[in-house]
């Protein structure tokens, strides 16, 4: 396929979602998270998304026009039930709300049940550095990953993430997953028909397995052995337990059970950098950061030291000027629902 402008594939997956029954300005910002995915390299968490979250809306088992709901809240503090909308429209909602606690308090901290899969923690995190601010942010997802010496899942992936703001026109971005690789990882490959490394996750048995098919059946691994299991346990008592969403088991597969929501949960801590320090302070501090890092002795064949966020800043600018290339599998699906929904591609 030819590379494609990201405006032009913006405005696309806006009109599909729109198409499906997504108010217009809600479309935007989830075709937004989902560009930005795209742009940033990570494609796992990009318009290859779209055609499960439309799925699911024709289904009725994602309200596309749900409003949040404040369950409980404090002068730093919100309980919310996102109403089983779209991940993606009701966490901007709920951060919408926290900005200006933040900046009242110094810091601010929701939780958030009763949600879906909501793209990438950075898309969240980036737009709070921009405010000057510093957005923790985890999440739980569906049983994908078993416990250390397990073979079941009980786990998501269960992501954390957080940005800080720099003086360098790019924030440094902190986004990973507790499994040794992203869920969608082996999805893709399980769309390509492509093998994955032997050490990623286990079948059904607990045993390696390349095939990624048999490894979505199974479980992924957790990064670091114990360690990556007491991280991720640690994000879903933040994110699940804490929210009053489902835990482990109770979660819903977004693909696999295509007949009762997912119920997911979220978790932000949102701290004003002004509450601390001066904001021009902050970024002259973490500028010298990054400077003394990247000036340091380098390991034999390196060239240059990166730090997190400077790879995906890099993908952001060149793939605005050479567009966006989307995988076949992607494009057939998001062409399918245009013509199903009647937009024009």
């Amino acid at each position: 396929m030819q590379p494609i402008d990201a405006l032009a594939l913006t405005r696309l997956a806006t009109n599909i979602a729109a198409a499906a029954g997504v108010p217009t300005d809600d479309a935007f910002l989830l075709a937004n998270s989902l560009v930005d995915a795209d742009l940033s390299g990570t494609s796992t968490h990009g318009v290859s998304r779209l055609n499960i979250y439309v799925r699911r809306i024709q289904k009725g088992l994602i309200d596309p026009k749900a409003q949040i709901k404040i369950d409980r809240k404090r002068t730093g503090t919100l309980s919310i039930d996102a109403n089983n909308g779209l991940g993606q429209v009701q966490a901007s909602k709920t951060l919408d709300l926290l900005l200006p606690m933040a900046r009242q308090s110094g810091v601010a901290t929701a939780t958030i049940r009763n949600s879906q899969h909501f793209g990438a923690l950075s898309w969240y995190c980036n737009r709070c550095a921009n405010e000057g601010m510093i957005l923790i942010a985890m999440t739980s997802g569906e049983p994908s990953m078993s416990p250390e010496g397990g073979s079941e899942p009980f786990l998501g992936t269960n992501p954390i993430a957080a940005s800080f703001p720099t003086g360098k026109g790019w924030p440094v971005k902190i986004d990973l997953a507790t499994s040794l690789v992203a869920r969608g990882n082996i999805i893709a490959a399980a769309k390509k028909g492509l093998p994955i490394p032997a050490n990623w996750a286990l079948d059904v048995d607990g045993n390696p397995t390349t095939d990624a098919s048999k490894a979505l059946l199974g479980t992924v691994l957790t990064m670091a052995g114990h360690k990556g299991f007491a991280l991720a346990l640690m994000v879903e008592v933040f994110s699940s337990v804490l929210s009053g969403a489902a835990i482990g088991p109770k979660i819903g597969s977004m693909y696999k059970h295509m007949d009762r929501k997912q119920d997911l949960g979220h978790f932000f801590c949102l701290l004003d950098i002004e509450a601390f320090m001066d904001l021009t302070e902050f970024k002259h501090r973490i500028d010298e950061s990054i400077d003394t890092i990247k000036s340091g002795r380098k390991r034999p064949g390196v060239t240059e030291i990166l730090v997190p966020g400077e790879r995906s800043w890099r993908s952001i600018q060149e793939k605005r000027k050479t567009g966006l290339t989307i995988d076949p599998a992607t494009w057939k699906e998001m062409d399918q629902l245009a013509r199903e929904l009647g937009v024009n591609v």
